[in-house]
């Protein structure tokens, strides 16, 4: 997917949501239990009950592995049933891989060939041979961790250099360079909104994936203030607002019904800050 197509949806469906697909056994509704992978089903209504405010969808990869090669599976058909039933959603494998070059070269195959997943969010710390492999990818993309909302971001997010730049301003400024605004994204943390206007003086027309708003205090109104590019240039992540706003049967209608809170709040935004673009 490229950035005019990500930008169009978003225009589309005056939204910039993407709904995280953080699917625990331990919490989704207990009669999904009878179904022989309930994780699917649970996701598969999920997905169609939000899909028309949702421009992206973000499983993230823990909580399938966990579950050894039955979640692996239930990953794969949830990706899948993305693509081929809503394929101008973008789907982001939330996987945070990182390591030697041979190494990201096999996790490159496994979310791009063989997920087909649009991205993949991707540690910056072993540099760029460690991430060239999944630039090597026409139309896929690498949402590199800048600075996360966790309180273990200050052990080293800040730290000074010698240069008096702080660690997540090198990661920005170096890596900008080994990909575009085309092919390479950022996360930064919904609880840091307020550093996003420092992070858009360093990469002003990336997409930045920003997780934390809802349930872990993050503000959107404070997101799309410091954040928003002209082209919007954000995807805002809510997952367990949306997935478990109910635990009925009536689950997927209310994750709906939250989704289009989001949605509606978003369109507002946008109007405010790039009006009719």
């Amino acid at each position: 997917m490229t950035y005019e197509q990500l930008s169009q949806n978003i225009r589309n469906k005056k939204s910039f949501l993407c709904v995280g697909l953080d699917t625990d056994l331990a919490k989704i509704p207990q009669h999904l239990l009878k179904h022989d992978d309930p994780v699917f089903e649970f996701n598969k209504q999920i997905v169609d009950s939000t899909n028309k405010y949702a421009v992206a969808y973000k499983p993230n990869v823990a909580f399938y592995e966990c579950l050894g090669a039955k979640g692996w599976l239930s990953l794969e058909k949830t990706v899948h049933y993305i693509k081929n039933n809503y394929p101008d959603i973008f789907v982001i494998a939330d996987a945070k891989r990182g390591d030697i070059g041979n190494t990201s070269k096999m996790y490159a195959k496994t979310f791009f060939e063989n997920l087909n997943c649009d991205a993949v969010t991707v540690a910056p710390y072993m540099g760029e041979d460690s991430v060239a492999p999944f630039l090597s990818y026409p139309g896929k993309w690498v949402i590199l961790l800048a600075l996360t909302s966790n309180t273990g971001a200050n052990d080293f997010q800040y730290t000074l250099s010698f240069e008096n730049t702080r660690l997540f301003e090198k990661v920005l400024k170096t890596s900008k360079e080994w990909g575009n605004e085309n092919n390479m994204m950022f996360v930064v943390g919904a609880t840091k909104a307020e550093m996003l206007e420092k992070i858009r003086q360093i990469v002003p027309g990336h997409f930045i994936l920003v997780p934390g708003v809802g349930a872990q205090g993050g503000s959107l109104e404070d997101v799309a203030k410091y954040g928003m590019n002209s082209s919007c240039g954000l995807l805002v992540n809510s997952s367990r607002d949306i997935i478990y706003a109910d635990n009925s049967e009536k689950f997927a209608e209310r994750a709906g019904e939250k989704a289009i809170q989001i949605q509606l709040e978003m369109e507002r935004l946008l109007r405010e800050k790039i009006g009719n673009r």
